[in-house]
């Protein structure tokens, strides 16, 4: 990946893919292509017949030849209308079976993703993947794809059809067809490479945008309005520069083939007329290959058309299976962890190409141990939840459960183990049902009502139109910040973890509700390990231990009475809380 962009398939994985597309449902493909040839050798009948009926009329025959001539005419013409029609309907049928594999595909491949790889791509290269780009493989494959299989079979039979009746003309058609062949290189050429950054920019517009969107309050609150801007508009406009750029390419390339339309049936007529002035062909051979080549331009146009709009949607299914490439979450089964115990051992974390930001870490959290991480902001503390909770792997140490790597364990064992609770909380379209399912599909009304009841939901989940069947979202009841919230604490009383991760999970919630909250969750989860990211220092005062991290260290770790005791970092930040000097936390600002 670069730039933080999701992977990009190469030329050679996107006919891969489109191969095996193609075999998952070779039979109807096959129809596809067996239909259009007979349509095809259908049509040819026409021009030919129209040249026999011409030859007829020379040679002296009445209306009883042209009669039966313009029947045969008739019926092959309705014979082609009718397989041609067929052809597209079992095409489209084809193209929408293979659409929804391809959205099949994306949907597991994106829930497949570690969040780390999500987060550091941005949501708007994933938004910008998975709607405008698989929208337009759709296009193609229901559209565009077996409107391109109709006409190539049809050029193909109508070019083999002129040299039939004469090489001569055929070869002269074909060399009246070079412009085309020329310009359709110079756009191949470059085309794609323009296409998939006009995707790219797209998405760094969606990504700009989804960003600034949901950090608006902060936006505000630092007086960044115009830095935003002006990055959107920076952003808007490289994605202008992209698309005039494909605009361009489309100006110079289809210009070149409209011309070069009218040069086969001139040379044709040309060359075959200075033949039939020498005997050597007959008026209605020169007419019908004039009429084939004539005939070549609606599927040509058809077949350039496509070409252009496939270096877009070829584009687009390069960025959509590109997620194949990309880092997923482990698949395999791994060994089951021996106990609950977790160790981190000399663990170190850097961002990217950023400084270090924990420096050798060495931690142990014995199960069923409410620990609390404190410290000030920038110590280090979420990064730890992170790495805690299997999200990020440590650049060098380990962080284990049960003797097993966090990091190595399959997405279902991990949930089962860690389940890590952050500020950042989402309420999904449909219902309260809906909503606390994801967590334990097989969950009963009890236990639904049991869990939200654990983390004070159950009351205005009660008032609700509908309790648990009404709808959230837009078109449903809106649910404040603390009610997303402890819908998301009642997903993970739900899910039954052995350790939670708790980072500043209950920040948007009242003290009084906040309070409330981690008292219910600690009486569900007796005996169950619970990690707090704290900044109200209460917590830590509940815990059993307390862990002090500063500038990447972990340099305090006892009860909350041998801390104090100890008159360090610790002491003065419970000093702080209780008044004895100003501290942020006091402010209502950074957590501690």
């Amino acid at each position: 990946m670069s730039r933080g962009h999701l992977p990009v398939a190469d030329q050679a994985s996107v006919r891969r893919a489109s191969v095996r597309l193609i075999r998952k449902d070779t039979r109807a493909f096959t129809v596809v292509l067996a239909l259009n040839s007979l349509a095809a050798v259908s049509g040819l009948a026409g021009p030919w017949l129209l040249g026999r009926i011409i030859d007829e009329v020379r040679a002296g025959e009445g209306v009883a030849a042209v009669d039966r001539l313009s029947l045969v005419l008739v019926v092959c013409a309705s014979t082609q209308l009718l397989l041609a029609r067929w052809a597209r309907y079992v095409g489209h049928r084809f193209g929408e079976r293979t659409l929804a594999r391809v959205r099949e595909e994306f949907v597991e491949r994106t829930l497949a993703l570690p969040a780390s790889v999500v987060e550091r791509a941005g949501t708007g290269d994933l938004t910008a993947r998975g709607t405008a780009d698989v929208a337009t493989v759709g296009t193609t494959l229901r559209d565009a794809g077996p409107e391109l299989l109709i006409n190539s079979v049809q050029f193909l039979f109508l070019l083999a059809a002129v040299f039939f009746l004469d090489p001569l003309l055929g070869a002269v058609g074909v060399f009246g067809l070079l412009p085309i062949w020329f310009v359709l290189r110079w756009y191949l050429r470059r085309a794609r490479d323009g296409y998939l950054a006009e995707g790219a920019a797209t998405s760094d517009v969606a990504e700009i945008l989804a960003a600034t969107a949901s950090g608006a309050r902060t936006v505000e609150a630092l007086r960044l309005e115009e830095r935003r801007v002006r990055a959107s508009r920076d952003a808007l406009d490289t994605a202008r520069r992209t698309r005039l750029y494909t605009l361009y390419l489309r100006s110079v390339f289809f210009p070149v083939v409209e011309v070069a339309y009218i040069l086969p049936v001139a040379g044709v007529l040309l060359v075959g007329g200075v033949l039939h002035a020498q005997g050597v062909m007959s008026l209605g051979s020169v007419v019908a290959a004039a009429l084939y080549l004539q005939q070549l331009v609606n599927p040509l146009d058809q077949i350039l058309v496509r070409v252009e709009q496939l270096q877009s949607s070829g584009a687009s299914f390069a960025r959509v299976e590109g997620l194949a490439a990309a880092p997923r979450a482990s698949a395999e089964t791994s060994p089951a962890p021996a106990d609950d115990r977790i160790d981190v051992t000399a663990v170190r974390y850097s961002y990217g190409r950023g400084g270090e930001v924990l420096h050798g870490v060495d931690l142990t959290v014995r199960p069923g141990e409410r620990l609390a991480v404190v410290g000030p902001s920038g110590a280090g503390k979420t990064t730890l939840s992170r790495l805690l909770a299997g999200v990020d792997a440590p650049t060098s140490g380990s962080v284990t459960v049960g003797g097993v790597p966090v990091v190595g364990l399959d997405p279902e064992q991990l949930r089962r183990q860690v389940v890590l609770v952050t500020q950042e909380h989402h309420v999904f379209l449909g219902t309260v049902r809906d909503n606390l399912l994801i967590a334990e599909p097989g969950a009963g009304d009890e236990e639904l009502w049991a869990g939200l009841t654990a983390v004070g939901a159950d009351g205005w989940v009660r008032e609700l139109p509908e309790g648990l069947d009404t709808a959230l979202g837009e078109n449903g009841c809106r649910t404040d910040g603390s009610q997303a919230q402890q819908l998301a604490l009642a997903r993970v009383v739900l899910a039954d973890p052995h350790t939670l991760i708790l980072d500043e999970a209950t920040a948007l919630l009242d003290p009084t509700t906040a309070r409330h909250t981690e008292q219910a969750l600690a009486a569900v989860l007796e005996g169950r390990t619970v990690i707090a990211i704290a900044h109200r220092l209460h917590t830590a005062h509940d815990a059993d231990r307390v862990a002090v991290m500063e500038n990447g260290l972990l340099t305090e770790l006892g009860t909350h009475e041998e801390l104090v005791a100890a008159d360090g970092a610790y002491a003065a930040l419970w000093g702080s809380w209780h008044g004895d000097r100003p501290s942020v936390s006091d402010q209502g600002g950074k957590s501690v």
